[in-house]
């Protein structure tokens, strides 16, 4: 985000860079420490999901537990299934741990997105963004429980990757997968997103699988490095103490996403997003990225390196102010014609 940081997370690394700066206590348990119980109250107070503090672990980022999971409970040539368009950092991973992407195709129907989903049989895992990035969907219960049948009936593993969870737009409701499907579930998340925060390098994973727990122990306890005591203290105060930034955050996310469907013309095919703070805009063809930068002077992501059905597409991320946010849309009216 293009947003200041929340007070009380500013404090608390103040506190802490002004005080103890040893070994934490957690170290060597992770799962005993504040992160771990920052994670279940917050899980308890937002979705009424009962996490247990004793089931999770601590990673840099999301990137990492995704390719530290994928590493201990797949081989290369085991498939994945995802939803795309699909975050294009997690289709690199794929392709560079050889495990073929299996897509789950989001359609554009009316001002949403749909998807039926294909014969999962040949995938280990299914890898779940909710909310979806890039298109901002929130999926339903009764989608999510389609997805649960599809992973019982495969054998599957589900890694769920719900970062995006707090940037929920009213009156639609998230619903962590765990909930769900417990055992076959590990849920990734971080306060990184929500809080912009994304340089503290701090992620957890909820490790609901009891075989990918039993893998993960049998590693060398420190081959995958662990949080800091900086980037906990962040997490833990904009979990615990960030919520009124957090919804004036939102009503500003909230406002400029209704704005860029009012305001950008029909050379844009725009759903306005059900969460996050990003813009999935048709633009009509390939390469168009390329060409408003040129002539409009806007810097967007690609659709293309989305994946699948991403081509005719760019990203806007709209997390900033709202003068900028107008410049940016006086630019892309002007380069539309």
């Amino acid at each position: 985000m293009d947003l200041p940081t929340a007070p009380e997370v500013a404090d608390a690394l103040r506190r802490r860079a002004g005080g103890d700066l040893g070994y934490p206590a957690w170290l060597l348990d992770p799962s005993s420490g504040p992160l771990a119980e920052a994670f279940a109250e917050r899980m308890s107070g937002k979705y009424g999901w009962q996490a247990d503090p004793g089931l999770v672990r601590s990673f840099n980022d999301l990137n990492q537990a995704l390719q530290v999971l994928l590493q201990v409970w797949t081989s290369p040539g085991d498939g994945v299934a995802v939803h795309v368009p699909a975050y294009h950092p997690f289709l690199t991973t794929l392709s560079t741990m050889e495990r073929p992407l299996h897509p789950i195709q989001l359609e554009p129907d009316g001002d949403t997105w749909r998807f039926e989903v294909p014969d999962l049989s040949a995938c280990r895992v299914l890898l779940l963004v909710n909310p979806h990035n890039p298109t901002g969907r929130v999926f339903t219960r009764a989608e999510l429980t389609e997805l649960a049948e599809h992973a019982e009936r495969h054998d599957l593993l589900v890694i769920a990757d719900e970062i995006h969870s707090d940037l929920v737009y009213e009156p639609h409701r998230h619903i962590p997968f765990a909930t769900i499907l417990p055992e076959r579930t590990v849920t990734l998340t971080s306060a990184t997103k929500a809080f912009n925060l994304g340089g503290i390098r701090c992620s957890v994973a909820h490790l609901g699988h009891p075989g990918v727990r039993k893998a993960l122990e049998d590693q060398p306890p420190f081959v995958y490095g662990s949080a800091n005591v900086f980037g906990v203290e962040a997490t833990v105060a904009a979990w615990r103490y960030g919520d009124a930034w957090l919804a004036e955050t939102l009503t500003l996310l909230d406002r400029h996403r209704r704005t860029i469907a009012d305001r950008l013309p029909g050379a844009f095919r725009y759903r306005v997003p059900e969460a996050t703070y990003l813009a999935w805009l048709g633009v009509g063809r390939a390469g168009m990225a390329e060409v408003l930068e040129r002539e409009a002077r806007v810097r967007l992501s690609d659709g293309a390196a989305f994946g699948p059905g991403g081509e005719h597409y760019v990203r806007l991320n709209f997390a900033t102010t709202e003068a900028i946010l107008t410049e940016i849309l006086d630019r892309l009216i002007g380069a539309s014609g």
